[in-house]
């Protein structure tokens, strides 16, 4: 918007401007340098730490395209969140634009995330007349490193991981050109100047090869697991249809079977074997270059043996590095151009997490020889360093909108937009999918994917994120927020960091800062209901929660209803061991001594015991449980390999069943509250069809769901429902509750921009405690 009182159309005027959002590292400032020169105007644009700041002069209508355009045309990863304007008295002589030198100080803009290598960028990189040739590190202002190689604001090459790089005569007359595609492309290097790649034995000693790419390739068709260094880490590599590789990879890493990721060369490669409508393909063609969940077609698992044992979906993604490129590249025989990516590719690759089990990303070249001894056969590593350490992104589409399961590379940590101002908030999340939170005004970052806080590696990697965030974002909290639970470490941290810095700490229920989340990324003002389904977390009353009605205002809550709970037999463990939850759902109908001869497992008799004598058996109301005692009633899984394992597998059969309708005493609504599904687990204990009783659940599941949420909907007067917790993952159950309500007349929300499992906890919490020390004010 102009200043109050513009001049007329003739006079030459100056604006001061001020742009937010997403503008450092995005080749802005020579994108503001073109459309100034080529409108004649005057002036200068700099980077600062609050964004982009320009002076520009000349004709009204010229500053008013010019404005206009700044936001419509922006860069590909731009994203202009607002432009201020001043007015300033206007110089005598002013012919030239120029981009002047950045200048530090407060921070008040945001970190770009990494993007994948652009087309422009792959022509060069196939074109054998270009320098760049099959050069790994090949990039522009469009596509490259950002949030991975930040060390400080502004972004500028001295407070990156390529600051230790002089630049070539060539890439430096590239840098220094306004209109150069890699003007203050902060990581631009060639292989005269920039990283190299090396190849080393699994001993870490380097290997004299010719050709690195080659040979990595070579290792791969050989049936070897490569360690190949990344973006935001290492990747542990395989040939996907060698089914001895993935074999030997999964043993190594102890993960019986945790389904792997596979990375093919495009969406053609893939054609027979995953379903990807266009929705799909557009989150996977994206600059942020997620993994994919995608429906398996028949015979996926003959030609990946071993990658997704069992489930109805295979994790996919495209090649966003020029390294990973070029493996394909290699393999299809170097053809030149680009023609060849639309073309069906042999080589699909098994690429998962290079870490021991549980442990964070390794980053470093010497931490991978060491950590990654034995579970790699060769390494291929580079001498630039990862800053940040930030693990691939894992997205399903639902009706053309992204649903985040890991949030990390590709969208950390772009801010998301509050419904009001308020203190900056430091929120440490959960101990399972862990995430952080920084607010800064109305603006809130959330970091990139953590992992679970149960070993001392992962605990160092959160703390060391806060670092670095507080760092780059120059944000100093005022206020601390954690979980209730106060046997987290992330609450533990969150309490010593508040006294050592004397500030106050606010526990947030886990329940409530799922469906806040919710509430703060729809900017949901005022009083909503919530519907909170996930495997555990610790209620106000002590108690273990996990499938709760919520009436949520601004700073607190209501428990409003929760699912009738059953016991936990061993406790924790029976999270681990569905038998034991479909043990207690025969206990609860009074079948108990049914126990032992369904299950024979050793405990069986000993699980009989704990749940006549109530010893060892705490109650929980979680939804998780829930599904895992339908899985173990149904004979579907008895002991889970991995989290939410029993689930996966119970929606798995369900969507081969097709639609079915639900059973219709299959719950009881009581007057207290509680929605009571043990009929449902009644007639599932007596059902000799897996996937018939799959469907079933799901639909009888959604449908006292839905109708539990309208009755309190009609109680309270309140139309809008917002839907968290790691439950609403599963896209049968997501859909129907949705679906279900909407007809109803009510409105619906769901994460969107962060995943509705304890990965979006941080942001409700952070919310939460800005409402909370508000209203104490």
């Amino acid at each position: 918007m102009l200043p109050v009182g513009s001049p007329s159309v003739a006079e030459v005027v100056r604006y001061r401007l001020r742009v937010r959002g997403q503008v450092q590292g995005v080749g802005f400032r020579p994108f503001a340098y073109r459309l100034a020169t080529e409108l004649g105007l005057g002036g200068w644009v700099r980077n600062d730490g609050r964004g982009v700041d320009m002076e520009v002069q000349g004709p009204l209508p010229d500053l008013e395209r010019l404005m206009r355009d700044l936001r419509l045309k922006a860069p590909p990863l731009a994203r202009v969140e607002g432009i201020e304007v001043r007015e300033m008295a206007p110089r005598p002589a002013c012919p030239n634009f120029l981009i002047e030198q950045s200048r530090t100080g407060m921070v008040r803009t945001g970190v770009s995330p990494d993007a994948a290598v652009c087309d422009a960028c792959l022509e060069e990189l196939f074109d054998p007349a270009d320098r760049r040739y099959r050069y790994p590190f090949i990039n522009c202002t469009h596509c490259g490193p950002r949030y991975t190689i930040i060390g400080a604001l502004p972004y500028d090459r001295p407070n990156t991981a390529m600051a230790g790089f002089g630049l070539c005569p060539e890439c430096r007359r590239e840098y220094g050109e306004p209109l150069d595609r890699r003007f203050h492309a902060e990581p631009v290097a060639c292989p005269t100047c920039g990283p190299q790649l090396t190849l080393h034995d699994g001993e870490g000693l380097a290997l004299a090869v010719p050709d690195v790419l080659a040979a990595a390739l070579g290792l791969i068709r050989a049936g070897q697991v490569l360690a190949v260094k990344g973006l935001g880490g290492f990747h542990l590599v395989c040939d996907a249809r060698q089914g001895e590789a993935v074999a030997r990879l999964r043993a190594a890493k102890i993960r019986a079977e945790k389904p792997f990721a596979v990375m093919a060369a495009n969406r053609a490669s893939l054609a027979p074997w995953v379903r990807c409508d266009d929705q799909a393909a557009l989150l996977l063609e994206s600059t942020a270059r997620p993994i994919v969940l995608l429906p398996r077609e028949p015979g996926g698992d003959d030609q990946f043996p071993g990658v997704a044992p069992g489930l109805a979906w295979l994790g996919v993604m495209l090649p966003y590095t020029p390294l990973h490129y070029l493996l394909f590249h290699e393999a299809a025989g170097r053809p030149r151009g680009t023609a060849w990516l639309r073309q069906p590719q042999d080589l699909v690759l098994v690429c998962t997490s290079g870490n021991p089990r549980g442990e964070p990303l390794v980053t470093d070249n010497d931490e991978a020889f060491r950590r990654l001894h034995g579970l790699a056969d060769a390494y291929v590593v580079h001498d630039r360093d990862i800053l940040v350490r930030c693990d691939d992104s894992v997205l399903q589409s639902n009706r053309g909108a992204p649903v985040f399961i890991r949030r990390a590379r590709g969208y950390a940590p772009a801010p998301i937009k509050l419904p009001a101002r308020g203190p900056s908030v430091l929120a440490l999340g959960g101990t399972l999918k862990n995430t952080i939170c920084l607010t800064r005004g109305d603006e809130a970052f959330v970091s990139q994917h953590l992992g679970d806080l149960d070993n001392v590696a992962a605990r160092t990697a959160l703390e060391e994120t806060v670092a670095h965030l507080l760092k780059v974002l120059d944000i100093r909290p005022e206020r601390v927020a954690h979980d209730l639970h106060p046997d987290f470490h992330s609450s533990r941290f969150a309490l010593a960091f508040a006294a050592a810095h004397g500030l106050p700490a606010v526990a947030v229920q886990h329940h409530h800062a799922h469906i806040a989340a919710v509430m703060a990324e729809h900017a949901l003002r005022g009083s909503c209901l919530g519907l909170a389904l996930d495997g555990v977390g610790l209620g106000s009353d002590g108690t273990p929660w996990g499938g709760e009605l919520l009436r949520v205002e601004e700073g607190g809550f209501q428990r409003l209803g929760h699912l009738r709970p059953l016991a936990l037999p061993g406790g924790d463990r029976a999270a681990r061991e569905p038998w034991r939850m479909a043990a207690s759902a025969l206990h609860a109908l009074g079948r108990g001594s049914e126990i032992i001869h369904r299950f024979p497992h050793e405990g069986a008799e000993v699980v009989a015991r704990m749940l006549e004598r109530g010893i060892n058996a705490p109650f929980t109301s979680s939804a998780g449980r829930l599904f895992d005692a339908a899985a173990g009633l149904l004979g579907v899984k008895d002991r889970a390999n991995f989290e939410g394992q029993a689930a996966m597998l119970l929606e798995g059969l369900a969507l081969c069943r097709g639609g079915t309708p639900p059973l219709g005493d299959g719950y009881v609504l009581g007057e207290n509250g509680i929605l009571d599904l043990l009929p449902l687990l009644d007639h599932l204990a007596d059902l000799g069809d897996p996937d018939l009783g799959a469907a079933i659940f799901h639909a009888t599941l959604a449908g006292g769901l839905v109708e539990w949420a309208v009755q309190a909907c009609a109680r309270t007067g309140i139309g809008r429902v917002a839907l968290g917790g790691g439950c609403f993952l599963n896209g049968i159950l997501r859909t129907a509750v949705r679906e279900g309500l909407e007809r109803m007349g009510i409105e619906v929300y769901e994460a969107r921009r962060l995943p509705p499992n304890d990965g979006g906890l941080s942001l409700g919490q952070a919310w939460v405690a800005q409402a909370v020390l508000l209203q104490k004010e």
